[in-house]
């Protein structure tokens, strides 16, 4: 497992981009963290490092949204509002899970049935004894076949 101690958002949002910088595609991360730890900085960093310049936001009102302008196209999921599993089926999620972009899924937790078995747990955490803005996030990685 890799951690690395951020004491800002920009510190990271720039974390984030060196991993977006060597993604590759077909790559399922699952973005896991209580509300307001960062995960939209994360995805953002992220993104940039993707080369996507489009502005990133939480898609909390839908469960998916798609950027394409970058080397490979990232979809960003939010499936914090998920009734039932099925509306991942209405939404053709395996289309987006085995294809060529990458995958960032918020409270993948949710959906754990249909998650693909390689994919990479980011969990961003808070400890307020360290700072306002320190942040412990935590990356393993996928599992070998």
């Amino acid at each position: 497992m890799e951690q690395f101690e951020s004491n800002s958002p920009e510190e990271t949002f720039e974390y984030a981009k060196r991993l977006g910088k060597n993604a590759i595609p077909g790559e399922v991360y699952c973005l896991n963290g209580d509300l307001g730890v960062g995960k939209t900085v994360f995805t953002q960093g992220f993104a940039a490092g993707l080369n996507i310049s489009e502005p990133i936001s939480s898609p909390t009102f839908t469960i998916v949204s798609e950027y394409h302008d970058g080397r490979l196209p990232l979809y960003h999921f939010d499936v914090y509002r998920i009734g039932d599993i099925s509306e991942m089926d209405e939404i053709g999620y395996e289309d987006y899970f085995y294809g060529d972009g990458i995958c960032f899924i918020e409270w993948s937790n949710l959906i754990e049935e249909i998650l693909p078995e390689n994919l990479i747990n980011i969990t961003i955490e808070k400890n307020l004894e360290s700072g306002f803005d320190y942040r412990l996030i935590k990356i393993q990685p996928k599992k070998e076949l």
